[in-house]
């Protein structure tokens, strides 16, 4: 009887990796390009602001280490406390403002009532609307002599064009005017993060409020402002850290850098951007970012802890 050769199958290489290995090697190809990206035109920018917060350069000349020399700069510019002032005043301005608006147009919104999606639409289109095109609209309507809204003011209350107020064309009306657009720009946004917070509501509470005899003012008081403390806190420290942040509003509105207006339409983001690109002191104006980056950390800390004291 011949022997038969028995063909069995060849046994797979084993792999140089672990699964574990090779797991993580494939979640890193995937964060891999965002990461590289965040690297290159975020993380490498950063860190370089902060070496140049300590020199003095120009973009041509050598690099010139001058130490603190930049923050005690800051300490005797007048026009960086003007800048710093200007931005306080527009948060002061836009937070609370937009903050009330938002949620009274949310609440409006959150009944039954004719053309609710279509208002929505309508509130919230502003947010996505181009910036360049909405401001030159703003523009025209708020312009002192030819817009509608001075027009109608004069019809109303018969007082001569030429006395009625200016707005963005005066240095005592420019800082109202961009409070204004900010809040007509930004409310449909947060009003929709409201309507978010208000569905979320149980309906059981305004029920059991409205059988103790609670009225409309009471319930909103003791159930929908307890109740939306946690959205409330959320969108007070988002428009603060982005009214810190503002630039491309007054850009647009005000026309640039060379406007005659700059000392009341003057904010921080401006002031460091001119203080780069326009007077190439990149020193002088990192220093002034790394201010910035220090005042919206601290509102950052301020919400994370909210954010642990509320259970988000």
């Amino acid at each position: 009887m011949q022997n038969e050769t028995v063909l069995q199958p060849k046994k797979a290489p084993k792999s140089l990796l672990s699964k574990g290995v090779r797991d993580h090697l494939v979640a890193y190809s995937f964060i891999a390009p965002n990461f590289i990206g965040f690297a290159i035109f975020t993380l490498v920018p950063m860190f370089f602001a902060f070496v140049l917060a300590f020199v003095k350069w120009d973009g041509s000349n050598p690099m010139e280490f001058i130490g603190f020399d930049n923050f005690t700069r800051l300490m005797r510019d007048t026009t960086f406390h003007k800048a710093l002032w200007n931005t306080i005043v527009y948060t002061i301005g836009v937070v609370p403002f937009t903050m009330a608006v938002a949620l009274a147009l949310a609440i409006l919104l959150n009944q039954r009532i004719i053309a609710r999606n279509f208002m929505r639409t309508v509130f919230f289109f502003p947010y996505v609307a181009s910036l360049v095109a909405v401001a030159a609209v703003w523009n025209f309507i708020f312009s002192p002599t030819m817009g509608p809204v001075n027009n109608i003011l004069h019809l109303i209350s018969g007082v001569p064009i030429e006395d009625l107020p200016r707005w963005a064309a005066d240095k005592h009306w420019a800082m109202f005017t961009v409070i204004l657009f900010t809040v007509w720009k930004n409310m449909g946004y947060y009003m929709v993060i409201y309507l978010a917070g208000l569905q979320g509501i149980n309906p059981e509470l305004y029920e059991a409020a409205e059988l103790d005899g609670a009225n409309a003012w009471r319930r909103f008081r003791n159930v929908t402002v307890p109740q939306l403390a946690p959205t409330t806190f959320f969108v007070l420290m988002i428009l603060v850290i982005n009214s810190f942040k503002v630039y491309d509003i007054f850009i647009n509105l005000f026309a640039g850098a060379d406007n005659q207006l700059n000392d009341s339409t003057r904010v921080m983001v401006y002031q460091i951007y001119n203080t780069a690109f326009r007077s190439l002191d990149y020193g002088y104006a990192s220093a002034m970012a790394i201010v910035l980056f220090l005042l919206v950390l601290g509102i950052t800390i301020v919400q994370f802890r909210g954010e642990k004291k509320y259970g988000q």
